[in-house]
């Protein structure tokens, strides 16, 4: 953004500047240390109704810019993350169940 000398630096100006300069010195591990901080604080001050509605808002910002398509495929991933089958008795359900009841919900919310 040009700006003439008389004309103060916009408050965005002035961000990206302050983010180019920190960028600059810090490296991976501030922004992670920082990232933690925030996550603790954010968690002492809301409770599980907090993250209980952001996860319904985001997952319905997902639903409504994805399609039949993408579930099945991360489905399928997960079940191969997952393992084939359900052959080892662990209790654990197949991919092909995981899928199924997946579908079902997804058909009984919208």
């Amino acid at each position: 953004m040009a700006r003439n000398d008389d004309q103060k630096m916009s408050r965005e100006e002035a961000g990206r500047k302050g983010g180019q300069a920190t960028a600059k010195s810090h490296d991976r591990e501030f922004y992670q240390e920082i990232g933690r901080k925030g996550g603790e604080a954010t968690s002492n001050s809301h409770d599980s109704d907090f993250y209980r509605e952001i996860g319904r808002k985001g997952g319905e910002a997902t639903s409504d810019s994805h399609d039949r398509e993408f579930y099945q495929e991360i489905g399928r991933k997960g079940g191969e993350a997952r393992g084939d089958s359900n052959s080892s008795g662990d209790g654990k359900m197949s991919r092909e169940e995981a899928g199924r009841k997946g579908a079902e919900a997804r058909n009984r919310n919208r």
